[in-house]
């Protein structure tokens, strides 16, 4: 319908634009003669664009049939297409989720292969470590090939799982044969140092070895740095028969070792007092020096304190008494009786009993310091051993440890054995170091207390003493005061110490 007006709007304006002005005497009827020329040519014009009109519409029609036809036909060929590419991407999603599937399932049984390979692995660690170590020569070709099967380059994985495999099964063997004892031959290192070919019989973790030539027999035991089982003999000689004849004809009595060897072992460190001292190193000489210097001066102070005797008290006050009757022959007789330090300081006050007081104070008092001095001579030594002892223990352990320092510099840190040497040298001096300031530390105490006991009473004795003379007035009528009862009197009753 819009083309339709389209077409009569065209015709229109073309009517009106082929009009030419006419110039007619009359003008109304030039007019009226314009208007029916023009509606003629728009009616001529109208209906040729109608007929053309119409010619265009069956043509479009016919076109339209054509092309709905030919667009069924695509829109059919597009729904198959989409039905292809629908079922194309089905099968895309489907092949990817299978792919995905795939990697995962070879992903998880990678996964699983490392596993079984680290876990046989371990088990081949494990299984050797467990071995007793004469079963390893027994099973050395199995063990070599299992741990060497994953680092080859030239097996497949298939070839590398029946190696380790194979020890599997061995080891199941084994199992079977423990039951009931295994006998295999084999080598081992006898007490001489050498290697000998001969026959083992293993029961549970107890291994007996039995040389071809039946010199050598005995428990066969592993021992530090060493990669062959070593034959330790029985100290008992039917346990050596016994063992020789289970090895010989399986049947017997079984000496069997509840330690599992660790009594060998226990007997094979143990060591006298002396190889113990040597084990100190040259420090121990200053050690045991001092030591036996501090003991020997302990003991002779402690023979020389406990020799010491303290009068009683009832004999010091009977002096007491005798002094203040005045009595000569009674302070002579109570005088005499009195030995030791304390005797000697009662005779030095009693022959100047006739002098001033402050003067016997003073002639006691010396005697005291005497005696003092005496009585603490040579203690300082032994304090001075029992601080000196740990010093010297210390100065081993400092030797030690540069010792232990020097054979890791040489050695490294992979033989321990090889550094046992400068670290007991470092402990061992330390230990008699202690042993040595302890005991001399205790006597030390124990004689200045008995020595500072022995002064107490000494003072003691005479504050009495001095305290009895100035309650007593002395004349020279009753004193001994002459030359010769001096000297008698003297050599009467001094003591020495």
């Amino acid at each position: 319908m819009k083309t339709k007006n389209t077409i009569v709007l065209l015709s229109i304006v073309t009517c009106l634009a082929s009009l030419r002005p006419v110039h007619a005497e009359n003008p109304q009827e030039a007019v009226e003669g314009s208007f029916v020329s023009a509606a003629a040519t728009v009616q001529r014009q109208l209906d040729e664009s109608l007929s053309e009109l119409g010619t265009l519409r069956g043509w479009i029609a016919g076109e339209k049939i054509q092309l709905n036809r030919r667009l069924n036909e695509l829109e059919d060929e597009l729904v198959k297409v989409r039905l292809e590419y629908q079922k194309a991407s089905r099968l895309l999603d489907s092949h990817t989720l299978d792919l995905n599937n795939l990697r995962n399932e070879i992903k998880s049984r990678q996964e699983e292969a490392a596993y079984l390979s680290n876990l046989l692995s371990e088990y081949i660690r494990n299984f050797e470590a467990r071995l007793h170590i004469a079963e390893i020569q027994r099973y050395r070709e199995q063990l070599d090939a299992a741990k060497l099967a994953s680092e080859n380059s030239n097996l497949s994985g298939q070839e590398i799982y029946r190696q380790q495999v194979a020890l599997v099964e061995v080891s199941v063997e084994r199992l079977y044969d423990a039951l009931g004892g295994a006998r295999f031959d084999g080598t081992a290192v006898v007490a001489s140092g050498l290697v000998k070919p001969g026959t083992f019989v293993l029961i549970g973790p107890v291994a007996f070895f039995r040389s071809e030539d039946g010199q050598d027999i005995g428990t066969a035991e592993q021992r530090l740095g060493s990669l062959e089982p070593t034959v330790i003999s029985f100290e008992n000689s039917g346990d050596t028969v016994a063992a020789a004849q289970v090895i010989t004809t399986a049947r017997g009595n079984f000496p069997l070792d509840p330690t599992l060897g660790s009594a060998h072992k226990i007997e094979s460190v143990r060591e006298t007092l002396w190889e113990h001292i040597r084990k100190g190193g040259p420090v121990m000489i200053p050690i045991l020096a001092l030591g036996c210097a501090a003991l020997s001066v302990a003991f002779y102070k402690w023979i020389a304190v406990f020799s010491l005797r303290n009068p009683s008290q009832e004999r010091i006050q009977a002096l007491l008494n005798a002094v203040a009757r005045h009595d000569k022959e009674d302070i002579r007789r109570e005088v005499n009786a009195i030995d030791g330090p304390i005797g000697k300081m009662l005779v030095s006050g009693i022959e100047h009993l006739n002098e001033p007081h402050e003067l016997i104070e003073e002639v006691m008092y010396e005697t005291v310091l005497a005696t003092r001095l005496k009585l603490h001579g040579m203690l300082p030594f032994i304090a001075i051993s029992a601080s000196s002892a740990p010093l010297l223990g210390l100065l081993g352990t400092v030797t030690g440890i540069i010792n232990t320092f020097k054979l890791i510099t040489v050695f490294g840190t992979g033989d321990v054995k090889s550094l046992s040497g400068g670290i007991s040298e470092a402990l061992i001096t330390t230990e008699f170091g202690l042993i040595i300031a302890v005991p001399s530390l205790l006597l030390h105490a124990f004689l200045s207390r008995k020595v500072r006991g022995v002064l107490v009473q000494m003072e003691k004795v005479a504050v009495a003493f001095i305290n009895q003379i100035r309650k007593t007035t002395y004349d020279d009528s009753v004193l001994v005061n002459d030359a010769e009862s001096k000297t008698a009197l003297r050599e009467t009753l001094q003591t020495g110490f």
